[in-house]
């Protein structure tokens, strides 16, 4: 569904993400329950994490908003691909933006830089993180598409229950 009409429907139990983000993967609409990291510059964890499978879920990578090194390149995104996860949204930069293009999954970021990180395996994961007006719970659920992000505390693909 679409996250002009999610919000249309939820809006009072949405936060909608400030409109920073540019579209960089090949799959403009994506959710799914959200799981975090929080790094700086240094992407380590962030490979463990997509070396692992992904289940549906969104990763949301809170890198501090730095501009100074991408955090995520096309061999990453191939293992974001071929291990489930359908989007990743980060607080930061991507490189190897026109192969992230032609990949079937949903890459939002902040911008592009050829420089690549550094490898210390710092980091930390699964935590709420904040960024873009935004808290970014784990297991939550977040919806992403042309339009921007929402994000909801339960799925909204799936029926309320009765009271």
């Amino acid at each position: 569904m679409k996250t002009a009409d999610l919000y249309d429907d939820y809006g009072e139990q949405l936060q909608v993400a400030a409109p920073t983000f540019v579209n960089y993967g090949g799959r403009r609409a994506f959710s799914g329950r959200i799981a975090t990291l929080k790094l700086f510059e240094d992407n380590t964890l962030l490979r463990e994490t997509l070396n692992q499978p992904g289940a549906g879920k969104v990763l949301v990578v809170d890198g501090g908003g730095s501009l100074r090194c991408a955090l995520l390149g096309d061999q990453m995104a191939q293992l974001a691909v071929d291990n489930g996860w359908p989007g990743i949204i980060i607080n930061g930069c991507i490189r190897d933006a026109d192969m992230i293009r032609t990949m079937d999954i949903g890459v939002k970021a902040l911008n592009t830089n050829p420089a690549k990180s550094v490898k210390r395996g710092e980091g930390q994961r699964d935590i709420v993180i904040n960024f873009a007006g935004v808290s970014f719970t784990p297991g939550a659920y977040v919806y992403a598409d042309t339009d921007g992000i929402v994000v909801s505390e339960r799925s909204l693909n799936e029926p309320e229950p009765e009271t």
